[in-house]
C-alpha cells in the first residue's frame, strides 16, 4: 500500500484507514478533515506540492512496490520530444508547457459526447446521501463539464413518483419528481460538455424509466444498462428506518429484508428489536443460462432502447470474471454502444455488504488489464472497439493517468465515485455554517467551522481557491444559486486537472489521445506479469543499449 494515515509532506491526515485509492475505507459526510481529496476541495492545485515552501525539503517514500496494484505501476517520463500539441503551437520550449496540455476528450459511436477532462462520476442512485447532496454533484459536474450518472432505483424509491398499475398502465410513469429534479439540475448548467446518464436495472426497466426519460428528455440524456458494479455482486441496496416506508417499497415490488408485511416483523419493529429494513434490487439475467441467450437478450434491449429514440446508450459492468468481461466488451462493440464502464473490486458503495466488498470479484488492476487484452483482440480483427471508462478505487491524478495508459487507446474516461462526492459534503457543511438558514436544506453537519477550515479562511471567497473561476463562468448574479459543494467540486477537479497536465507534460504527451501503455512501467515482476506492462528496467532497454553501442 502506498498510503498511510498521515502525509507529512502535504499536511494531510485520514480520519480512518486509507484504502488503495487514498480515501478512508469509511468516508463520512460530516468529516472535519483532512485527507488529500477533502482538502483539495478548498485549496485546489496548491495541494500538488509539499507544504511550507521555503522552510522544507521533501523526499518520496513510495519507493518499494509490493504486490499487484495500481500503486505498483509507475509513470514514465522522457527527456526529449513532444506529441499532441494544440494547433498553432510548436515544439518551442515556450509552447511545451504543462498548461498547454489538452485534457478534452470525446467518446461515443455515431453521436459524440465531449468532456472537458477525462472524468465521470460513479452512479449516484437511490442512496439517500446521493439525494441529499445532488445539487452539489450535478451542478459541479455540469460546470466542470463531465458526465454525471444518475444511478438505479431513483424512481422506485421516490414516494412522490406516480407509477401506473394494472395491465394497461403498468410500467408507465406519470411523474417522477426526484428523477426530474436530478436531470433538470444538471441540464440547467450544461454547456455542451459532459452528459447526464440515467441508469436502468431490473426494477427500473419494469417501472418504465427508459420510456419516461425518452418521452420527456429525448437525446438530452444517455441511457445506461447495468450489469453490476465493483462493490457487490447482488442488486443495489438502501436502508430505511420507517416501517411504513418499508411496506411502501415492498408494494413497489422490491425485495425488503426483513419482510415488513409479516406480523412477526411488525411486532419486532414496534418492540425495538428490528430498527431498520434493507431494500434490495433483483439480480439481472437469472432467466438466461447461456452466452448466446445473454447476447440475444442484450441486443434486443439495445434495439428497444434505440426504438425509443435514444441516440446514446452505455453499459456498466462489475468485477465479474473473465467470461462476463469478454461478453461486456464484445456485446458492447457489436451493438455499437457509446461507452462501457468497467468497475473493478475496490469500487465504492453507499450500502453494500462489507465482507462481500472485501472478498468478491476481480480487483481493478487485474480486470482493467484483461479489458485491454480483450479489446486488443477485437481491434486486431478490424473492429471499432467500444469506448471504455475504468472505475474502481480512483481518487488522485496519478491514478487517472495510470488507468488511461493501462487501457490505451480504448479508455477515454476514469470513473470516480466516492472521491468526487467528498467536495459536495465539504461545501455543504461550510455553507451550512456561513448561512445557517440553509443548513437543513443543504444537509449541513457542522455548527461552526472546524480549525481545518478556519485556518484557510472565514468566507467562501477566502476558503475556495477557485471561487472566482466559478463566478467568472456563471456570472455574479447566478453565483447566489451555486452551492458551495459545487464550488468545492470545481476546486478539486482543478487540482486533478493540473496534476494530470503536469504528468502528461513530463511524459511529453500534450493530448489524451497520445497517451500509450509506454507511459507507464511496472514496479515489480508480478505486476508486469499480470498487466503486460514491462518492468521499469525493461522499457526502452534495447534503445538504451543501441545508444551505448553506437
Amino acid at each position: 500500500m502506498r498510503f498511510e494515515k498521515s502525509n507529512d509532506a502535504l499536511g494531510t491526515v485520514n480520519r480512518g484507514n486509507p484504502a488503495e485509492s487514498s480515501l478512508c475505507t469509511l468516508c463520512r459526510a460530516d468529516c472535519q478533515g483532512k485527507c488529500e481529496t477533502w482538502l483539495a476541495g478548498m485549496v485546489g492545485r496548491k495541494l500538488l506540492y509539499p507544504r511550507d515552501f521555503g522552510k522544507v525539503t521533501a523526499g518520496a517514500n513510495n519507493t518499494t512496490h509490493v504486490g499487484v496494484s495500481y500503486n505498483s505501476l509507475r509513470i514514465q517520463g522522457y527527456a526529449y520530444g513532444s506529441y499532441g500539441l494544440k494547433s498553432g503551437l510548436s515544439n518551442d520550449p515556450d509552447d511545451c508547457i504543462f498548461p498547454n496540455v489538452n485534457l478534452e476528450v470525446e467518446f461515443g459511436n455515431e453521436m459524440k459526447t465531449k468532456s472537458r477532462i477525462p472524468l465521470m462520476t460513479g452512479a449516484l442512485g437511490s442512496t439517500f446521501i446521493a439525494a441529499k447532496y445532488w445539487d452539489s454533484f450535478a451542478i459541479g459536474g455540469a460546470l466542470v463539464g463531465i458526465p454525471v450518472v444518475i444511478g438505479e432505483n431513483v424512481v422506485g424509491v421516490d414516494r412522490e413518483s406516480i407509477i401506473g398499475k394494472g395491465v394497461e398502465k403498468k410500467g408507465k410513469i406519470a411523474s417522477s419528481p426526484e428523477l426530474e429534479r436530478r436531470i433538470n439540475t444538471y441540464l440547467r448548467y450544461y454547456d455542451g460538455y459532459g452528459a447526464i446518464i440515467v441508469q436502468l436495472n431490473v426494477e427500473d426497466t419494469r417501472n418504465g424509466v427508459a420510456e419516461f426519460v425518452a418521452q420527456k428528455y429525448g437525446n438530452k440524456c444517455v441511457i445506461e444498462l447495468k450489469w453490476g458494479q465493483g462493490a457487490k455482486d447482488i442488486g443495489g441496496e438502501i436502508q430505511v428506518t420507517s416501517l411504513d416506508y418499508a411496506i411502501f417499497l415492498k408494494e413497489r415490488g422490491y425485495v425488503v429484508d426483513p419482510n415488513p408485511s409479516l406480523p412477526s416483523v411488525q411486532e419486532a419493529f414496534k418492540a425495538g428489536a428490528i430498527r431498520s429494513f434493507a431494500r434490495h434490487s433483483r439480480l439481472g439475467g437469472t432467466n438466461l443460462d447461456t452466452v448466446a441467450k445473454v447476447q440475444e437478450d442484450f441486443m434486443s434491449s439495445v434495439e428497444y432502447l434505440r426504438s425509443l429514440g435514444f441516440a446514446r446508450i452505455s453499459l456498466k459492468t462489475g468485477s465479474y470474471g473473465m467470461e462476463e468481461l469478454a461478453m461486456a466488451i464484445k456485446f458492447s462493440t457489436d451493438a455499437k454502444l457509446d461507452l462501457l464502464t468497467i468497475d473493478g473490486s475496490g469500487g465504492g458503495t453507499g450500502m453494500s455488504p462489507w465482507n462481500m466488498m472485501q472478498s468478491w470479484g476481480v480487483p481493478s488492476i487485474y480486470l482493467h488489464s484483461k479489458a485491454h487484452e480483450y479489446a486488443s483482440l477485437l481491434a486486431a480483427k478490424g473492429q471499432r472497439v467500444v469506448d471504455m471508462s475504468f472505475a474502481g478505487g480512483f481518487a488522485l491524478e496519478d491514478s487517472i493517468f495510470k488507468a488511461l495508459a493501462l487501457g490505451a487507446p480504448y479508455t477515454k474516461l476514469v470513473c470516480m465515485g466516492r472521491a468526487i462526492m467528498i467536495p459536495g459534503y465539504l461545501g455543504s457543511n461550510i455553507e451550512g455554517v456561513l448561512h445557517p438558514d440553509r443548513r437543513e436544506k443543504l444537509s449541513g453537519n457542522w455548527d461552526k467551522l472546524p480549525k481545518t477550515v478556519s485556518d484557510i479562511g472565514a468566507t467562501a471567497e477566502e476558503i475556495f481557491a477557485n471561487y472566482n473561476d466559478v463566478q467568472n463562468k456563471v456570472g455574479k448574479d447566478e453565483m447566489k444559486n451555486i452551492p458551495y459543494g459545487a464550488i468545492a467540486f470545481w476546486t478539486m477537479a482543478d487540482k486533478l486537472s493540473c496534476g494530470l497536465q503536469q504528468l502528461m507534460a513530463g511524459a511529453r504527451k500534450f493530448s489524451l489521445d497520445k497517451i500509450t501503455r509506454q507511459e507507464i512501467f511496472s514496479g515489480n515482476r508480478e505486476t508486469s506479469q499480470e498487466t503486460g506492462i514491462p518492468m521499469v528496467t525493461e522499457i526502452n532497454d534495447e534503445g538504451a543499449k543501441k545508444i551505448l553501442n553506437s
